[in-house]
């Protein structure tokens, strides 16, 4: 038996490993995206293709990492990998992603001539803009797990087949690159530790972390009550008219819980979600609510038992489009909390944003033509908690990245800025107030196309014991836009206004200290003072 403190001391060595890979990918990368916005992750896996380690960087992510590694060993015997080989792919259905931007890179690691576990990463390739979203075939390049270097060896003709694919191939390269250097770092890591403690105690205790990412799970679903709880929420997105129903149902019984979901069947949209995405979800939004401190890897998903029925937009199946499938994610993760809140009011918080708004641009360059292809996720409330207020204008939940800096942006696109700030009183009253949604406000110096997809356009974040709903989104244009999508010419100016977030508790509660400085701020209006808290 390997003993306790061993165990914690290469426990925080893989998790040291995972995040000096993540700075190392986002220093080295070159695109926007990945290099300012930070949208990416890295991570360990155990042979078998288990979570050993994820960096704290974007949960949505693991949802393209749960079956990559399965899917490279059914597609390549293990007996023929070799040190230097690395393998590619993206494709939702055949290679275990969750959507075709987001490209995953792995790599085995070997000592002693035996592969004992893979360096993973992912980054999201801004690229695929200015396409249909009825089914997959129209989102992007499918890249099922290939070889894309064989024994250390660049297939050349394997990267020409995936660049001639992109709108922008100078940026792939690049980042292919730094992804390369994020996963040759990881190797060399992980093999300097098996040198200083020696293979199999590394080994052995990847898998005793994993047990206790296990206890811990089920030390914490034992302390809620024993019992059904169901929540149903609506789904909006400019993709699709009008509003979904999705609901969920939670059985805690002793130390396991099994969700069940329910949900319209899968759209001819960029909405839907696969079953990986589900499961990333569900992981994050238990882990969060029952213990955030337990270890993020495959061990606490033992406890927990996830069900949808196949062919819906929670568990899509093969030709559904996958492209904007996290602000969905996002509302699965209000579904979860809303349905546990009698159970620990204590641990939840009132409904977010309940978006991941993004708005993509691409165009030509007014100088050489080149092509150019700007994204940026959007953030918006957090909602309010138990004992404190929620957030103003934060990413939630399952995605974690940054804005692009104004500076950055027009200096690299031929766009400009026109107003970037939080959108008073859309956070929702309450004992604790619910946090502000964003508004910003782009103008196109260059003819462009636009795309926007997000949520909380027709209904509100709702708010928790008495506290009221949130501020909703909206989306407004100079050029007409036909769900989400259309073209603006030179001066045409595009507003986002992202949804804010529920409050808790009975807004008369509040502190009127609070509510003398909410009014002193202007997050709140002298109207709202007198109608909602009564002061």
């Amino acid at each position: 038996m390997i003993d306790p403190i061993t165990i914690e001391v290469i426990g925080s060595a893989l998790s040291s490993i995972v995040e000096e890979m993540g700075e190392a990918l986002i220093r080295a990368s070159y695109s926007t995206n990945i290099k300012e916005r930070r949208d990416c992750s890295t991570a360990l896996f155990d042979v078998e293709g288990k979570t050993l380690c994820q960096a704290e960087h974007i949960p949505m992510h693991l949802g393209s990492f749960l079956e990559l590694i399965p899917h490279i060993m059914r597609r390549h015997p293990v007996a023929e990998m070799r040190p230097g080989d690395v393998f590619c792919g993206n494709d939702a259905y055949e290679g275990g992603g969750t959507h075709l931007p987001d490209i995953v890179l792995a790599e085995p690691v070997f000592v002693d001539g035996a592969m004992i576990a893979w360096a993973v990463n992912l980054a999201h390739h801004a690229d695929f803009a200015d396409r249909g979203h009825a089914h997959i075939y129209q989102e992007g390049l499918r890249i099922p797990p290939i070889r894309l270097y064989r024994a250390g060896v660049l297939q050349e003709d394997v990267q020409a087949l995936i660049l001639l694919n992109c709108q922008v191939p100078r940026e792939r390269l690049s980042d292919f690159r730094a992804q390369m250097a994020a996963n040759r770092l990881g190797v060399r890591r992980l093999t300097g530790l098996c040198a200083k403690y020696g293979r199999d105690t590394v080994l052995q205790a990847g898998a005793a972390l994993q047990d206790y990412a296990e206890r811990k799970m089920r030390a914490g679903i034992a302390t809620i009550a024993d019992g059904v709880y169901r929540f149903g929420d609506r789904y909006d997105c400019p993709e699709v008219d009008g509003e979904l129903d999705l609901s969920c149902e939670i059985r805690v019984s002793g130390d396991a819980m099994a969700l069940h979901f329910e949900a319209p069947a899968q759209v001819r949209a960029g909405l839907n979600m696969t079953m990986t995405a589900l499961l990333s979800t569900v992981y994050y939004a238990v882990k969060a609510i029952v213990d955030p401190s337990i270890l993020p890897n495959a061990g606490l998903a033992r406890a927990l038992t996830v069900t949808a029925p196949a062919g819906t937009i929670v568990n899509c199946v093969h030709p559904a489009a996958v492209n904007g499938r996290l602000s969905l994610c996002q509302r699965v993760v209000d579904l979860i909390f809303g349905a546990l809140a009698p159970a620990v009011p204590e641990k939840v918080t009132a409904a977010a944003n309940g978006a991941c708004f993004s708005i993509t641009f691409a165009g030509h360059q007014p100088a050489d033509g080149a092509l150019w292809v700007y994204l940026e996720t959007i953030g918006g409330g957090s909602g309010a908690r138990f004992d404190k207020d929620g957030l103003d204008g934060v990413h939630v939940h399952m995605t974690n990245t940054s804005n692009l800096p104004v500076e950055a942006l027009e200096l690299e696109y031929p766009l400009t800025l026109m107003r970037y700030e939080l959108v008073d009183g859309s956070g929702g009253a309450g004992r604790f107030r619910g946090g502000m949604g964003i508004r910003r406000v782009y103008r196109a110096d260059h003819d462009c196309h636009v795309r926007v997809d997000g949520a909380r356009i027709l209904s509100a974040p709702w708010g928790l014991g008495g506290g009221l709903a949130g501020g909703m989104a909206s989306v407004t244009a100079s050029a007409p836009l036909d769900h989400g999508s259309g073209m603006l010419r030179r001066g045409d100016l595009i507003e986002v206004v992202t949804a804010g977030s529920g409050g808790y508790g009975r807004p008369e509660q509040r502190d009127p200290e609070l509510v003398a400085r909410d009014l002193a701020e202007q997050r709140i209006d002298a109207a709202t003072v007198r109608a909602v808290y009564r002061v």
